[in-house]
């Protein structure tokens, strides 16, 4: 089964509380790797929501330009 697209923002969310449990040192060095490859994961998808954000809004700007 397909996982369940996150928003931005549940994305950044996630990733607050992730870095919250590390440096509070309540995380247990069994899990660690796995949040460690969570937030990997969330860190990447947001860089691509923002990239695909960032050329649709340069689109609109051009597309101002040239009329």
């Amino acid at each position: 089964m397909a996982e369940k697209k996150i928003t931005y923002q549940e994305s950044i969310q996630e990733i607050e509380e992730i870095i919250s449990l590390i440096e509070a040192k309540e995380i247990d060095v069994d899990s660690l790797t796995e949040n460690i490859k969570r937030a990997v994961f969330l860190i990447s998808e947001c860089k691509k929501k923002l990239q695909t954000s960032d050329d649709e809004i340069q689109k609109l700007l051009k597309s101002i330009e040239d009329e």
